[in-house]
């Protein structure tokens, strides 16, 4: 039986679970909601998750949501190839440089997307460019781990990459943005600034099926 897969395109929590069942190669069936008609927050989704946000996973009468509860159940459910280790050492430092990422980067990088995209910059440059300097910092901390390896653990993708990798690519896109121009200079060029972390994307983005991942409403 298929498991069935609810999720919203340019969400990076639900961009970490297609990249999980295309590298483990699990069947599933997609169900693209559209944020702008609320589909997220229907009475058939509210009963799957009261919470109301994506992604949400169904597999038979087991739900799941929070995107690393879902990445925990698929590992366990389909441990070939693992995400999360095999030894208790690489175990540990898969999670902690999750942990890492989630404490020091991922709300300052939320914040600088919400206001790029949604809020608005005006009057609020410096806390934003606060935010940029923090993520540049932790950026050249990634930069280093990746200057010495493929992959953010170890020798094969993990679950660091999945968790990290929607972020850094959404963060991206902002600046890609004109109103977002006085902040892009720490970051891009990425090949210039960045190039180890430039080179790991494109190794996400090589990986098979990553095509089906991408965010229908970025192409063209």
């Amino acid at each position: 039986m298929a498991i069935d897969i609810y999720w919203g395109s340019g969400s990076p929590f639900a961009w970490r679970v297609l990249l999980i069942l295309e590298y483990k190669r699990i069947p599933y069936r997609s169900h693209l909601l559209q944020f702008s008609k609320q589909e997220h927050k229907s009475p058939q989704m509210l009963r799957l998750n009261p919470r109301g946000r994506v992604p949400v996973l169904k597999d038979g009468d087991f739900v799941c949501y929070e995107s690393f509860a879902i990445m925990t159940y698929l590992d366990r459910k389909f441990p070939d190839p693992p995400i999360f280790g095999t030894a208790p050492e690489e175990a540990g430092t898969i999670q902690r440089v999750i942990c890492e990422y989630q404490a020091y980067a991922e709300d300052q990088i939320t914040k600088i997307i919400n206001a790029i995209f949604f809020q608005g910059l005006e009057g609020r440059m410096e806390e934003i460019a606060k935010a940029v300097q923090i993520v540049a910092q932790e950026a050249r901390t990634i930069e280093s781990r990746l200057s010495t390896s493929h992959w953010l653990v170890g020798n094969t993708l993990s679950a660091a990459d999945i968790v990290v990798f929607p972020g850094i690519q959404l963060l991206l896109r902002a600046l890609e943005r004109r109103e977002a121009q006085d902040l892009r200079g720490r970051f891009v060029p990425l090949d210039a600034n960045f190039p180890s972390i430039a080179a790991w994307l494109r190794r996400v983005e090589n990986l098979p099926g990553y095509d089906r991942t991408y965010p229908p409403h970025w192409r063209g």
